[in-house]
């Protein structure tokens, strides 16, 4: 759920500043020019000791610096998130599950907000700016690149996503935000993230398709929109200004659109909570599919 009147009143905090993006280095550019007849001598030689024709070696496009690429920005054309369908493995004999260097579907501006030090990133992807249909997805990152876990069907805002998030504009804010904090009105299952048991997660009432919202917060993950890290996600330390609304969090799914927040079934959000790990710095990465491209 989410703004002011979908979960009980709370604070929220803006995210955590963009970490600005590793420079990919410098292009290097071949210059050198030899003479004429040196180079129709050495490709003589190479014929003579190789048999191979002139085609057969590497050119320009194969070569990630002619293009102003590095290996590091451009996931391997034979990578495949981890547990998405693909070929059992490539004519190179690698797995089809090879981590890839940056988490697909997110483009250049969107990994630039991501912190360098976060090694956990729950993305959620929604269907369209105006659905509140979604989908969340796990990252770690191994060290070699990262590792997909299972995709979750997740609910967001009535009316979707928005860029300029307000109190009551019935959108999910679009964003890179760190998670910092979790509760809920069950007990602890057991998460590394600080953890508040309250009855003030006690909800009732019905939603926009008249579904019962009584154990939407029985698990909450505080999403670190207008809030103040290191409080309960029942907080209502507001530092942009309750107008800005507050209360975004990811909690258990009733069965429609929330007001603001990410809901994922009971079970995705116990898994969650139990992979969380504050020593990683997981942050969510959320917006609709067209907007996290960008």
């Amino acid at each position: 759920m989410a703004s002011s009147t979908d979960c009980p009143d709370r604070a929220p905090r803006a995210v955590s500043g963009a970490a600005r993006r590793p420079s990919a280095g410098p292009v290097r550019l071949r210059t050198g020019v030899w003479p004429r007849a040196v180079v129709l001598i050495v490709l003589a030689v190479l014929a003579a000791l190789t048999g191979c024709g002139a085609g057969s070696g590497t050119g320009a496009r194969d070569d990630p610096a002619a293009t102003g690429t590095t290996a590091r920005e451009r996931p391997s054309a034979t990578a495949t998130a981890a547990g998405a369908p693909g070929a059992a493995g490539t004519a190179q004999g690698r797995p089809a599950t090879e981590t890839p260097a940056v988490i697909p579907g997110l483009g250049p501006r969107t990994r630039a907000w991501i912190p360098g030090d976060a090694r956990q990133v729950v993305v959620v992807t929604g269907r369209d700016r105006n659905t509140s249909h979604s989908q969340a997805v796990l990252y770690r990152h191994t060290g070699a690149g990262w590792q997909a876990g299972p995709a979750w069907p997740a609910r967001n805002a009535l009316r979707g996503w928005t860029d300029d998030h307000w109190a009551g504009d019935l959108r999910s804010p679009i964003g890179v935000y760190s998670l910092s904090d979790a509760g809920g009105l069950l007990a602890d299952p057991g998460t590394r993230l600080p953890y508040d048991r309250s009855d003030g997660f006690a909800v009732s009432g019905t939603g926009f398709e008249g579904e019962p919202l009584e154990g939407s917060f029985d698990y909450v993950v505080a999403i670190d929109y207008n809030r103040e890290p290191g409080a309960s996600p029942l907080d209502l330390t507001r530092p942009l200004g309750a107008d800005r609304g507050g209360g975004i969090w990811l909690h258990v799914d009733h069965g429609g659109p929330t007001q603001g927040c990410v809901s994922l079934s009971e079970q995705h959000m116990r898994d969650l909570l139990l992979a969380l790990d504050p020593a990683q710095h997981p942050v969510v990465v959320m917006g609709d599919a067209a907007s996290l491209r960008e």
